[in-house]
């Protein structure tokens, strides 16, 4: 993985569809205790957003590596205080050795990872979520043996998770199809770019119909119907996306064997019900837990571990 040596992640459209196998080859090693790397670095995480299984897994990842951690949370930084981004990127790219950002705009991560040095991770925007899907890819592949010509249907908002599966998708071969709601569909220069990785030997299909989306797929994902940020608008949202929730209903028209994916937290008996969530084809759990491998896998990776 000396491809990534030193590298940003920002976008999965950043990383080849080599890389990106090489990635998960790689996780699958890690996580089955095949290999072991150490990386005595010192990871920062710059979280404007609630989390937990980004928080954790990265912190859990570089502490297997070796590695420490610094939590640097905006509320307690100068960051809160207006400081401008420039400012604090070239602060702490003379303390840190590679850095996790979650925050809303795009580009502020952007504007980071162009006056910092050292490695940006994108840990979650508004516009993308790359280590999640570095998840949902290990998942499936853990699952099936195999990502390429597979298909996964994705029904809810067009939201980060939307673009970010998109674009994975693409590059491991996988078909991609994102069912919402109409005026809630993903960015539309997402959609484009994902079109031309696929480069037409995969299908990247944007509809308003839930039930042909799952037709015969292999995966499928949901995400909240509102995102962080958009907790005003959940009432309204209801009704509009009710049609687009994962039931056993929208299961039965997906193939025999398709897993269901979330990327969590869930709220069960909105976008996801209960019987669905905790049932049979469900991989939510697996999927969680292999964010910490997908993204030791990252860090080893850009870091150089040995």
């Amino acid at each position: 993985m000396a491809a990534l040596l030193g590298r940003d992640l920002l976008s999965l459209a950043d990383i080849s569809p080599t890389e990106l196998q090489e990635l998960l080859q790689l996780a699958t090693q890690l996580k089955s205790q095949q290999l072991k790397l150490q990386c005595n670095k010192v990871l920062g995480l710059l979280f404007s957003k609630a989390s937990t299984r980004t928080r954790v897994s990265f912190t859990v990842a570089m502490y297997q590596l070796g590695g420490q951690v610094i939590d640097l949370n905006p509320n307690v930084t100068q960051v809160s205080r207006g400081e401008p981004l420039q400012d604090t990127a070239r602060v702490l790219d003379r303390y840190l050795d590679i850095l996790a950002i979650r925050t809303f705009a795009q580009q502020d991560l952007e504007t980071f990872a162009h006056y910092a040095k050292i490695p940006v991770i994108n840990a979650l925007t508004d516009a993308e979520h790359p280590c999640q899907v570095l998840a949902d890819l290990l998942t499936i592949q853990e699952t099936f043996n195999t990502l390429a010509g597979l298909t996964l249907t994705y029904v809810g908002d067009g939201n980060n998770m939307a673009n970010s599966l998109m674009l994975g998708c693409a590059l491991v071969g996988m078909n991609v199809r994102i069912a919402t709601p109409s005026g809630y569909e993903p960015d539309s220069k997402i959609v484009e770019q994902a079109r031309a990785i696929a480069n037409n030997k995969t299908e990247v299909l944007v509809t308003h119909d839930p039930e042909l989306a799952a037709k015969g797929s292999n995966v499928l994902y949901t995400d909240v119907w509102a995102s962080m940020g958009q907790e005003s608008e959940a009432d309204n949202r209801m009704p509009i996306f009710q049609p687009y929730q994962i039931s056993d209903q929208l299961l039965s028209l997906a193939d025999p064997e398709a897993i269901v994916l979330h990327c969590l937290p869930a709220h069960r008996g909105e976008e996801i019900t209960e019987a669905v969530i905790e049932g049979s084809q469900s991989r939510v759990w697996e999927q969680a837990e292999n964010r910490l491998h997908a993204q030791k896998a990252l860090l080893a990776s850009i870091l150089g571990a040995e």
